[in-house]
């Protein structure tokens, strides 16, 4: 009883409140989102000493694609109960595809892909023709969002092609989520709290193969392992990294909705406000000093 009562209020918006708050990097963060010209939540976790910063962190944001990762949930979800199997031939059919640039787009109807590819395909490349044929094998975005809730986390839902959530495709796309629920679900799945260990475990390796490295990633040395997704349509661009550092492993979300700046080059103005956020976290939780005196 003890356990469900902790796991209940570990997942509850006032848990996260009630943890301590990094106040000096809360400032530095308040101070760098200034001026932004857009709505924008950051969370950030320290896993090392639990302590946290949270600005608009209850605010629901657009996923764009980092609703993927709800998709790969269930997608393991039907592994555990042995419905797939992480190696089994999938056969693409055209009526499947999703317009656009994907690799999946481009297989011939009738050919045979390994699951395990797909996922990949979706996670790595982000490829949406494979991500919406993982949410229909998942059991659609019915049987995603029953799993979600189950983790309590009550506003990370699928909107798109779920019936009874057309409205919420409308204000938000694909999926939504707030920037404490994302974080909370990497934790969860960092810590082996999700379907299984396994399943878990197998969650981390495939987050660690993020072919989208320019903007949150492109600011962490590439030694150091890091577990992530990023989203973005003309208005929105976030992304959620869990980065298991030497002396303080972190996870940080940053949501961006209402955007000014819809351009896709790499001066837009959120992915430049990305890039100085994740390389300001970096250097704050791990300093040139302590990485020098651990490699003597």
């Amino acid at each position: 009883m003890k356990k469900i009562i902790i796991a209940i209020l570990c997942c509850s918006p006032f848990f996260a409140t009630a943890q301590k708050t990094d106040k000096k990097l809360q400032a530095k963060l308040q101070q760098a989102i200034s001026g932004f010209h857009g709505d924008i939540g950051l969370y950030v976790k320290n896993l090392r000493t639990g302590k946290i910063i949270s600005i608009n962190a209850d605010t629901i944001f657009p996923t764009a694609s980092i609703v993927k990762v709800p998709i790969l949930v269930g997608i393991m979800d039907k592994i555990k109960k042995g419905e797939l199997q992480y190696d089994q031939e999938i056969i693409y059919k055209d009526s499947l595809l999703y317009e656009g640039s994907d690799i999946l787009g481009s297989f011939k109807s009738g050919e045979k892909i390994a699951l395990k590819k797909v996922i990949m395909l979706m996670l790595t490349t982000s490829d949406n023709t494979a991500s919406l044929w993982l949410q229909s094998l998942a059991g659609t975005g019915i049987r995603i969002n029953e799993i979600i809730d189950s983790l309590g986390l009550k506003n990370t839902r699928v909107n798109s092609r779920t019936p009874g959530r057309e409205n919420n495709r409308t204000q938000y796309g694909w999926g939504q989520t707030t920037p404490f629920e994302m974080v909370r679900l990497f934790e969860m799945i960092y810590t082996n709290q999700v379907i299984s260990a396994a399943a878990c475990e197998r969650m981390q390796r495939v987050l660690g193969r993020n072919f989208w490295d320019a903007e949150a990633l492109s600011q962490i040395p590439p030694y150091v392992e890091v577990f992530s997704k990023n989203g973005a349509v003309n208005a929105s661009r976030s992304e959620v990294l869990l980065v298991n550092a030497r002396h303080n492993p972190y996870i940080f979300s940053i949501f961006t909705k209402n955007n000014k700046d819809i351009t896709w080059g790499q001066t837009n103005e959120a992915w430049i406000l990305t890039r100085k956020i994740s390389k300001m976290l970096w250097e704050y939780f791990e300093p040139k000093d302590d990485w020098e005196a651990s490699m003597r």
